[in-house]
């Protein structure tokens, strides 16, 4: 539904009529349209997340390889959903719900890329600052490739090298 009309197009009454059920059961089951959407946001995050962990796992233990893996799998992930996470994110800007999910999952990533890279920098590891540049690198660039501005190819390289001067500069 995202996908042919956009996020404003759904809405637990169209979703109900979709899934072939009752409004009450999608209200008991999301509560209201951020619920559904944090839903939706959270399931993005959890198929990032696979991607995100087999990559680095497959990756060689060197810093340029795992800075290849993070930078490929968290840019082919946001390829994947497309325009629709947009929506989805773009829907829920400023919802209690999103903030809350949104939050989590950065918390969790930002632990993942400090033990990743750990090895990698100096003894106190990637400071948090330089792991929030990451993330935020990581979430522009593949914007910037969903909406066309730049290609895949630039975003993911362009990523890689962001991660290889954090971790380095924190030697």
């Amino acid at each position: 539904m995202i996908n042919d009309e956009g996020t404003d197009a759904l809405t637990l009454g169209r979703l109900a009529e979709a899934a072939g059920v009752t409004k009450p059961v999608v209200y008991d089951h999301f509560g209201t349209r951020d619920g559904l959407l944090a839903a939706l946001y959270e399931d993005f995050d959890i198929r990032q997340t696979a991607l995100f962990d087999t990559a680095v796992a497959a990756a060689e233990p060197t810093l340029l390889d795992k800075a290849r893996g993070f930078a490929a799998a968290y840019v082919d992930c946001v390829m994947t959903q497309g325009r629709e996470n947009q929506g989805v994110l773009a829907a829920l800007s400023g919802s209690p719900e999103l903030i809350i999910v949104k939050r989590h999952y950065q918390k969790a990533l930002l632990k993942k890329c400090a033990e990743i890279f750990a090895p990698f920098a100096g003894p106190v590891g990637v400071p948090d600052a330089g792991l929030w540049a990451m993330l935020g690198a990581a979430d522009a660039l593949s914007d910037a490739a969903v909406l066309g501005d730049i290609t895949e190819h630039e975003a993911k390289d362009a990523l890689r090298l962001s991660i290889l001067d954090v971790v380095q500069r924190s030697n």
